[in-house]
């Protein structure tokens, strides 16, 4: 790589690691300057899922004042993502590159209206549950690990908007705050990169300067949006995972 290539991945890594700690979907920043410097599609995604892992540790840390208090809901919720993180790489791996084209903008698409229709959503299910004399499950039960699971699925395949189908699926299931589970949701993101990427590293090709220069990217990325991420009010925090969705969404119907 040229000097600027090493900036350009580095100032990607930077992005990406904030972007994912607030939101997700820092990959849609990260994986194109990849392929820009050209490396391979498949070595573009192994290399870029290690070089996050810091990144997904960094911004949990900034946000372990959140976590207080979730222990057996992240150890119940991680299995699941951990479960499918593995799976997911093993099909990358497995199936051409073009298995999940079709499949990944209607899940995204999705996760954004969940995320749009969430207050709506849980003021419903909250009225059901006190007619019925039901309370909510603090770990969001077996529907919500079976979703997370296949949602870990998909980002141990590629991560793209991981974090935003997270975010949406536990929004429906937990009754907390979106701050909480936005905690919540760099941990899972962070045990799914990592299993991705200690599979990965047994069978596949890494670009080691790419996966240096954006782990210390995403490290420092990390610490800036889990600053900027805990100081969003709720509905600017909701807002703001559309707003990126929705970039995400365009830019993966546009390739």
């Amino acid at each position: 790589m040229t000097g600027a290539e090493l900036l350009a991945v580095f100032a990607a890594g930077v992005g990406a690691g904030a972007i994912n700690t607030v939101v997700g979907s820092g990959t849609l920043i990260t994986f194109p300057v990849l392929l820009a410097v050209g490396l391979s599609p498949v070595t573009a995604t192994v290399s870029n899922a290690l070089g996050l892992i810091p990144g997904s540790i960094s911004g949990a840390i900034g946000y372990r004042r959140e976590l207080a208090g979730q222990r057996r809901r992240l150890v119940k919720l991680g299995a699941g993502a951990v479960c499918g993180g593995l799976a997911g790489a093993t099909l990358l791996l497995a199936l051409p590159a073009t298995a999940f084209e079709t499949v990944v903008p209607v899940l995204v698409a999705l996760a954004l209206v969940l995320v749009v229709l969430q207050p709506w959503l849980n003021e419903r299910m909250r009225r059901r549950r006190a007619r019925t004399g039901r309370s909510a499950r603090p770990d969001g039960g077996p529907a919500l690990l079976g979703g997370l699971t296949l949602a870990s699925v998909y980002g141990g395949y590629f991560t793209a908007a991981q974090g935003i189908i997270y975010l949406s699926l536990m929004g429906m299931a937990i009754e907390d705050s979106v701050q909480r589970l936005n905690a919540a949701k760099n941990v899972l993101a962070a045990l799914v990169n990592s299993v991705a990427a200690l599979f990965f590293l047994f069978v596949a090709d890494f670009d080691w300067t790419a996966v240096a220069l954006i782990a210390a990217g995403s490290a420092l990325g990390g610490q800036i949006g889990a600053g900027v991420g805990r100081r969003l009010s709720p509905v600017v925090l909701r807002t703001a995972v559309v707003a990126v969705g929705s970039v995400a969404l365009a830019q993966l119907l546009a390739n």
